[in-house]
């Protein structure tokens, strides 16, 4: 606290909020400054912090000013809310605060009333701590933390947020703001840590190991939590949502620990050891930045400037003509076409057809061979002689042959698709599906494959009966009149 006299009314002034200009002045609610009104009901965010101007006034009543009136309100509010007492007489808030200037301890109390961080009881003569200063004091918890400057900011604001998140998990009152905070710092930890391993500094690479290795023990310790956060979002969209983006955020970050492992061992690989001596190049470069005054290293270093050595001319000349005939491009030559050779012999060989093609040839010719012209199912087919040795990928295969059966154009083909193709049988797919008893077919489309006789009979057999109901009921021809002259 500053006890000049400088610190006087003139700067206690800036303490209480004092008419000014500009457009923040002339703005009633947060709407105004939107160039759609509506638009501002559009953000959840802006929608929760409207629900709460009790907050919003507190923290504007407790940081507006100057630094050093910001920093002495935080710190008379923070000793006050540390408080274990109900009631705060104002003698015992003198006794507190005995270091102050009463017109400066004053002027902080003032302000504390008049934006509802203290209420005043005439009757009790005391103060007293309203919930809104409860939860400012909870939002400014991290301030009392006794860390220094030169600690880890990023290691401190993580372990924070976990705090809350875990906490408030275990009390079952964790909210998708909370997490999305969490899934922020840990997103900027991972940009940071991609950042130092993509510079290809030593030192700047060790530093973001420690700190890497700090905030995945804070994460490992608080895993447990985040899983479950995680595994009971459901129902809740926003908080779902929220918690899904931590969990990969999570997942990436602990993830670099190998990147980590890949850079520090490259840079292991092209460090440089001095001789004999153990040095390496990094120690010598941790020296020169540790060294103060490196200007002062080269004090006598150069004694006298160096000195040409006087040359004959004629060994000038000799240098000088063997450099130019090394340099100087050789002459083109002429070169003779390559004498003529035969080509090697090739052979064209076809790509093998699957076994499974041709056993499926033979078991329907032996069919039609052995003069079963009854119908027989699909199944019996895609299955073969030995069903329970077909695999999955045989009997899909074979499904995918079927509609070849009676092809045009597949019965020109040569080979083995060909001959299939030009099959007697043809099949007829039904849409039903059957349950079989196969280690790895559950269900097979039914059909049967009845033989291309068959249906050439059943086909002639229809038109001759629907020619004969043609003629049946055409009109009888009339006869032509003959002229007898």
């Amino acid at each position: 606290m500053r006890s000049d006299p400088d610190f006087s009314s003139a700067a206690l002034a800036e303490a209480v909020e004092l008419p000014g200009e500009g457009l923040a002045n002339n703005v009633g609610v947060v709407a105004e400054f939107f160039r759609d009104a509506d638009a501002a009901s559009d953000s959840p965010l802006l929608w929760n912090l409207t629900r709460q101007p009790q907050i919003t006034h507190a923290l504007s009543g407790l940081f507006h000013g100057n630094a050093a009136l910001v920093q002495l309100r935080v710190w008379v509010f923070l000793q006050l809310a540390a408080q274990g007492n109900a009631q705060l007489p104002r003698e015992h808030i003198d006794e507190m605060f005995h270091a102050l200037r009463p017109e400066a301890l004053e002027t902080v109390l003032k302000r504390f009333r008049d934006v509802g961080l203290l209420v005043w009881d005439e009757s009790q003569r005391s103060y007293t701590l309203p919930a809104v200063a409860q939860r400012v004091a909870a939002m400014l918890a991290p301030l009392a933390n006794e860390t220094s400057a030169d600690d880890d900011d990023d290691g401190s604001e993580l372990a924070a947020l976990l705090g809350q998140v875990v906490g408030a998990n275990q009390l079952g009152a964790v909210e998708a703001g909370q997490v999305k905070l969490l899934h922020a710092q840990l997103a900027r930890m991972h940009g940071e840590f991609a950042d130092a391993i993509a510079s290809g500094s030593e030192f700047r690479l060790r530093e973001a190991r420690k700190r890497y290795d700090r905030a995945a023990l804070l994460i490992d310790r608080a895993s447990e939590a985040i899983t479950a956060i995680i595994s009971n979002a459901h129902g809740h969209i926003a908080l779902e949502r929220a918690a899904r983006g931590m969990g990969q955020a999570q997942s990436r970050l602990l993830a670099m620990a190998s990147q980590f492992n890949r850079a520090l061992q490259q840079m292991d690989r092209q460090r440089v050891t001095l001789g004999t001596t153990g040095i390496t190049s990094t120690d010598v470069k941790r020296w020169l930045q540790s060294a103060p005054d490196l200007h002062l290293l080269i004090d006598g270093a150069v004694g006298m400037s160096t000195s040409l050595a006087t040359l004959a001319q004629h060994e000038l000349l000799d240098v000088t003509e063997a450099e130019f005939e090394r340099d100087r491009p050789a002459p083109l030559q002429d070169e003779a076409l390559p004498e003529s050779q035969e080509a090697p012999e090739g052979s064209l060989k076809a790509v093998a057809l699957p076994k499974e093609l041709a056993d499926l040839n033979m078991l329907l010719a032996a069919w039609h061979t052995e003069g079963d012209d009854s119908a027989h199912t699909v199944a019996d087919a895609l299955l073969g002689s030995n069903p329970a040795d077909a695999r999955y990928a045989q009997i899909a295969y074979r499904a995918q042959l079927m509609p070849l059966l009676g092809d045009p154009q597949a019965e020109v083909l040569p080979g083995a698709t060909g001959e299939f193709a030009r099959q007697p049988w043809r099949v007829q797919w039904l849409a039903t599906q059957k349950r079989i008893r196969h280690p790895q077919v559950e269900l097979l489309s039914q059909g049967t494959l009845v033989p291309a006789s068959a249906l050439v009979d059943l086909t002639d057999t229809s038109n001759n009966d629907a020619a004969h109901e043609a003629t049946d009921h055409a009109p009888a021809k009339k006869e032509p009149k003959k002229r007898y002259g």
